[in-house]
C-alpha cells in the first residue's frame, strides 16, 4: 500500500511547475506537417502538371477528355478546344476537360528528321 502512495506522489507534477503551453501544440503541428507532405503537396504538383499539359494543347494533338472522349484538336481558343471526334462531327470542350494529350504526328516527324 505504501508503494502505491509513493508512486502516486512521484507521478504528480510539482505544485509550482506548470506544463509549457507550446508543448501541447507540438502534436498538432506534427500532424499538419504529415498532412502537407502526404496530401496537399502531391495534389498541388498534379494540378501544376495538368495546367501545363492543358496549356500545351495545340491544333493536331490527339486528346482524351475527362468524359473519356477521344478526339483530334482542330482549333484552340482561349478557354475551349474544338475536337473532331468522328467524320464531320466537331464538339467544343473546355480546356480543363482535357486529361491526356498525345502530341501530333507532324511534330514527331519534324523532330525525327
Amino acid at each position: 500500500m505504501d508503494t502505491l502512495l509513493l508512486l502516486a506522489q512521484a507521478a504528480a507534477p510539482a505544485p509550482g511547475a506548470e506544463p509549457n503551453p507550446i508543448m501541447s501544440f507540438v502534436p498538432l503541428i506534427f500532424i499538419f506537417v504529415i498532412f502537407y507532405f502526404l496530401l496537399i503537396r502531391p495534389q498541388q504538383k498534379k494540378q501544376k502538371e495538368l495546367k501545363a499539359l492543358v496549356d500545351s494543347v495545340k491544333t493536331g494533338d490527339k486528346v482524351i477528355t475527362s468524359a473519356g472522349i477521344h478526339g483530334l484538336v482542330t482549333n484552340v481558343k482561349d478557354r475551349t478546344v474544338i475536337l473532331k471526334i468522328a467524320e464531320n462531327v466537331k464538339v467544343e470542350f473546355d480546356k480543363v476537360a482535357v486529361v491526356s494529350v498525345e502530341k501530333s504526328s507532324s511534330t514527331e516527324t519534324e523532330s525525327a528528321s
